[in-house]
């Protein structure tokens, strides 16, 4: 199943998340750290979406987001920490 993970940004804070009709079904949240860094604190994934990868994809969104804009993430999140360290390909943009 393909997902649309849209992102959203402030100054401060930032999101990668999955929406059905208006309502949250997936997000990753992050607070700026800085320039060069975002810290992923979050991710909650909503029973109907659960097993489905999102929570994954929630991860490669924020991987692809950091490698474009040349900043690191520091996975404080539980499930952010546990992929970064299943897949090696994403260790490149740890602190």
């Amino acid at each position: 199943m393909k997902f649309n993970i849209q992102h959203e940004a402030s100054a401060s804070k930032g999101r990668f998340y999955v929406e059905d009709n208006g309502k949250t079904l997936a997000e990753m949240t992050y607070s700026v750290a800085g320039s060069d860094k975002i810290i992923i604190d979050h991710t909650d994934v909503d029973d109907s979406l659960r097993g489905m990868g999102v929570g994954l994809k929630l991860v490669e969104a924020s991987v692809r987001y950091v490698r474009e804009n040349n900043i690191k993430i520091l996975p404080l999140c539980p499930f952010a920490n546990v992929q970064f360290k299943k897949h090696a390909e994403f260790r490149d943009v740890l602190v």
